[in-house]
């Protein structure tokens, strides 16, 4: 059974700005990038290539055909700026401990995955996040997964508090319509 996408180049399906046509890129790509990430950051590979989609997904409208339609060298160079980031800050992080007499590594908790477990959003809410218009997606983002104050998303919308709560409500409800519900 072939994918309606199966004759289209990754830059077309790209250019669609559709989530399912986006889905089918990782689809091509992901292990390809996670064998990359792989080889650099051993166990961190699936964040490191998680985020990297993340990225592609919300810069996919500058997305540059260099390569003959195949999306791989820009999401390898996605990954080399994910990477690089990371470790920039995990230096940040470490010199900081170390001023402070801190431990520089924090020992694995075993309740760490039952909780990373129930703060991991579904499938579901993830394709429903990604069928919001980008506008509703940043709103969210900034609510949600910044944790950004109303006063702050109502001085970058040009609104009030009030209209900025009401916008974030009116966003997650919609989420939920389209099928992402939060358990």
């Amino acid at each position: 059974m072939g994918s309606s996408f199966e004759g289209s180049s990754d830059a077309e399906l790209l250019r669609l700005d559709d989530s399912e046509a986006f889905a089918e890129v990782y689809r091509r790509h992901s292990h390809e990038v996670y064998s990359w990430a792989q080889a650099r950051t051993g166990e961190y590979a699936a964040d490191l290539t998680a985020e990297v989609f993340a990225r592609a997904w919300g810069s996919r409208r500058r997305f540059r055909d260099e390569a003959r339609g195949s999306a791989l060298p820009w999401l390898l160079g996605i990954s080399r700026n994910v990477l690089r980031t990371s470790l920039r800050k995990r230096e940040i992080e470490s010199k900081g401990r170390r001023r402070l007499g801190m431990p520089t590594s924090i020992g694995e908790d075993p309740g760490y995955d039952t909780v990373e477990d129930r703060l991991s959003f579904s499938s579901a809410v993830i394709r429903a996040f990604a069928d919001l218009p980008e506008s509703e997606r940043q709103l969210l983002i900034l609510r949600l997964v910044e944790e950004r104050p109303y006063r702050e998303i109502a001085r970058r919308l040009g609104c009030t508090p009030v209209a900025a709560r009401l916008r974030v409500s009116r966003s997650l409800r919609r989420l939920h319509l389209l099928g992402g519900t939060f358990t």
